[in-house]
């Protein structure tokens, strides 16, 4: 027997579980189903800076969305390490930028949308941060800029879901087919029987190209494998051995409150394998030495990978499925998921609402990229 919900979601990462969450507390009843366990592809394996790394480079979409979700999440970690007793720790203790290229178009951007932003000399960079590499002459500051420890993020989030009543959260259930006719979804079958509801959300990160093809949707997100590493810093008298996010060539060092030290992350076009690899570890290590050569003598705890949904331009899709009239979409945020999340599933669940929506949601929406009609597909690796 089909299961009924005003809402089903398709996928439990930060971006589902966010969703899950405002539809709940908006008085609805929401299933969220998950292969896995929520939270443990990349919403886990990101590094949690509350901001794309150079925001000046990105597109007016993506700048209005990241505005939107930075200003937002001092209040939102607050509420969930409240209201669960797990702290996701953010941190607004700013980001040093070293080796910038391009400074002018920074400065405009800072302008533009009232962000500090400083060029620094190396007096005020060694004070800052009196570890970093010999040689440093300048860098840009930004004050402001905060990180959050996103695994923790995560428990936070999955741990509320759990304490609300209209939320049925299912983890290890794999999609195995879209049951879709007549330009609408009709359920969809699972390992654990066959969902169903009045719409359903798909929020499959990397995987959501993949689904989509099942049901003759060609949406352009694709998997990006990062790596990262994690450095076990050693207790230092009266500071840690790095204390703020710096930034350079793109790679970048984020603290921890209990010492630990993220080196992240590499860019690679290798499909759905999250294989770690001794290449990735070694240019990590050496962009790390580059920017704090201490870290030489520093354990390195982990290495792992995860899956970006890399789309067009880091522009996301959010909103309705073309064709399908119950079925919505919310992936394709590149290296930014964690960034844009409070912003980019409050415009879906405002749209979902019929509410006033933050921002102009035209520049998300889905192109009609239909190739054909079909009733119903199997999907390999859903969910």
């Amino acid at each position: 027997m089909m299961r009924t919900t005003d809402f089903l979601i398709i996928g439990g990462g930060v971006i589902g579980m966010m969703t899950a969450w405002q539809l709940a507390e908006a008085g609805h009843h929401v299933t969220l189903i998950e292969r896995g366990e929520c939270g443990r592809e990349a919403s886990w394996a990101g590094g949690g800076i509350v901001s794309p790394l150079y925001p000046w480079r990105y597109s007016e979409p993506v700048s209005r969305l990241s505005h939107w979700a930075e200003g937002y999440y001092p209040a939102l970690a607050k509420r969930l390490a409240d209201e669960t007793g797990i702290d996701p720790e953010y941190r607004q203790m700013g980001l040093l930028y070293l080796g910038v290229k391009g400074e002018s178009q920074a400065q405009a951007w800072s302008q533009r949308m009232g962000k500090p932003l400083e060029r620094v000399g190396a007096d005020v960079l060694y004070v800052k941060e009196p570890y970093l590499a010999d040689g440093f002459v300048e860098g840009l500051w930004m004050p402001t800029l905060g990180s959050i420890r996103n695994p923790r993020l995560c428990r936070a989030l999955r741990a509320r879901l759990l304490s609300l009543d209209q939320v049925e959260l299912r983890e290890g259930v794999e999609v195995q087919a879209l049951r879709c006719t007549r330009g609408r979804l009709l359920g969809v079958d699972t390992s654990h029987g066959t969902f169903g509801a009045d719409r359903t959300i798909l929020c499959g990160g990397a995987w959501t190209g993949q689904i989509l093809t099942t049901v003759g949707i060609d949406l352009p997100v694709r998997p990006v494998k990062g790596q990262m590493m994690l450095f076990k810093t050693p207790p230092m008298k009266s500071r840690m051995l790095v204390e703020r996010v710096v930034l350079m060539n793109g790679r970048y060092l984020i603290p921890r409150a209990d010492g630990r030290l993220l080196i992240g992350s590499t860019l690679e076009e290798a499909g759905f394998d999250k294989t770690i690899t001794e290449n990735a570890r070694n240019a990590l290590l050496k962009s790390a030495l580059d920017m704090v050569p201490a870290l030489a003598d520093c354990e390195i705890e982990r290495q792992w990978a995860g899956l970006r949904p890399g789309a067009p331009d880091g522009v996301p899709f959010i909103g309705p499925a073309p064709g399908i009239d119950n079925l919505f979409i919310n992936a394709g945020h590149y290296r930014n998921g964690l960034v844009l999340a409070p912003a980019a599933t409050r415009l879906l669940v405002d749209q979902l609402l019929d509410r006033l929506p933050i921002v102009d949601p035209e520049p998300y929406r889905l192109p009609d990229t239909r190739s054909a009609d079909r009733s119903s597909a199997t999907l390999v690796g859903a969910g």
